[in-house]
């Protein structure tokens, strides 16, 4: 038998072969392969990078017989002396998390933890993990709505997606149904909300004025007879009393209090 290659059966008896390596007095599975010359391969692969000084990128040669993810993984440990099992690699004041070979995300240290245990998939150009059964949006983290729109809603301060570090991401608009929309050159807040398609409640000189008049939009829906799960606006900046006041006196298009009228 091959260095580091032992055999295993499945369930069924078939025979299949898993490949390991020690180093550093870890013992690290290297995976399962269909045949003893495949897993060697990855032994000799896994040994190569171990025993060398090349980085991640002189590196990606090895994915003939390692997957990437591995690869990242065995160089964070021999570098860094950190096993972890996601695409990790440990840099000064912050980590890289390996999506593939040509995209490399940027994170602050303080969300190690959090991506040591949560592999990031992606769908569709969108990010997400799994999380007790759901799947949460990378953009979730950082108080970003799914509906939002980057450079209207967010931005990234260096223009640059990847760098998803705290202080690279700015964000705009944090509320439902509010959009921010400039008029004589003065940010104004346009509120929407969507029955059978996009009504325009209306245009508000404040971010927190737009955010009631759609809950307010959301509450007379209601009160209409419309049963969608509408998401709240919560404003934390106002007390509940000038949330009141705000309530009380945010005016409504008259074209969604007619619409509101004739379906009841």
């Amino acid at each position: 038998m091959l260095q580091g290659v032992y055999t295993a059966t499945k369930k069924d008896k078939t025979l299949y072969y898993r490949s390991s390596i020690t180093y550093k007095n870890k013992h690290i599975s290297l995976g399962s392969f269909e045949s003893e010359p495949e897993a060697g391969r990855a032994y000799s692969a896994a040994a190569s990078i171990l025993n060398s000084h090349d980085s991640i990128e002189d590196s990606f040669y090895h994915t003939y017989a390692l997957a990437f993810d591995k690869i990242v993984t065995l160089i964070n440990y021999r570098d860094n002396g950190m096993y972890i099992k996601t695409p990790i690699y440990l840099r000064k004041n912050y980590f890289s998390y390996y999506m593939d070979i040509s995209c490399e995300l940027k994170f602050d240290i303080d969300d190690l933890f959090y991506y040591s245990e949560h592999r990031i998939l992606r769908r569709q150009g969108h990010l997400y993990v799994n999380d007790y059964g759901m799947q949460v949006t990378l953009l979730s983290r950082y108080g970003i709505q799914p509906h939002a729109v980057c450079g209207r809603d967010y931005v990234f301060v260096n223009n640059d997606s990847t760098d998803m570090r705290y202080e690279n991401i700015k964000l705009l608009n944090p509320y439902h149904g509010v959009e921010i929309v400039k008029t004589a050159g003065l940010d104004k807040y346009k509120t929407r909300i969507h029955v059978n398609g996009n009504f325009v409640i209306g245009t508000y000189s404040t971010i927190e004025r737009a955010a009631i008049a759609y809950n307010k939009a959301v509450d007379m829906a209601h009160s209409h007879g419309l049963l969608k799960n509408y998401h709240e606006n919560y404003i934390e900046n106002i007390s509940p009393s000038e949330y009141a006041d705000i309530y009380t006196t945010v005016s409504i298009s008259d074209k969604f209090v007619k619409y509101l009228e004739a379906i009841t």
